[in-house]
């Protein structure tokens, strides 16, 4: 690749990145807008799906997973417990270490809240795309799935 080509590549790139980036930031703001207010927060919301999707997991590791500092994740698991969303133990291999697990209640949340986005953008991709359309979002996913393991 050539000097041209490769500065075509990166602002192909740039602009990639900005406009996924935008997209992405408006449908999770809109969606975020369809819950009641005191709902649960985007950022307990992916602790609670990492928990029920990956099993229990200690503090430390769910805040280098979520990639947020340990105080912040101190925070969001504080805040899930006292609402009986998740629940603290010993670890049985370490009991100097805490693991925390998704409760029913949490699981229950979770669904609720999967279940409400869901419904909101299956309703907007019944009404407003065509089928073909809605398969070129389809094909798009796996994409935006690796970009955000990226990340």
């Amino acid at each position: 690749m050539d000097g041209i080509e490769e500065s075509e590549a990166a602002d192909d790139a740039a602009r990639t990145g900005t406009a996924v980036r935008l997209a992405v930031a408006r449908i999770a703001r809109r969606l975020r807008q369809t819950h009641a207010v005191g709902d649960v927060t985007l950022s307990e919301v992916s602790v609670l799906a990492r928990l029920s999707r990956d099993g229990a997991d200690s503090p430390g590791s769910l805040a280098e997973l979520e990639r947020v500092r340990p105080q912040a994740m101190a925070s969001t698991l504080a805040a899930l417990e006292e609402r009986g969303l998740v629940s603290r133990r010993q670890d049985p291999a370490d009991r100097r270490r805490a693991v925390m697990t998704v409760t029913d209640a949490g699981r229950s949340v979770l669904r609720e809240r999967r279940s409400e986005s869901v419904q909101r953008l299956t309703e907007v991709l019944d009404e407003e795309f065509t089928t073909a359309e809605r398969r070129r979002l389809l094909a798009v996913v796996p994409l935006l799935e690796r970009l955000a393991e990226r990340l």
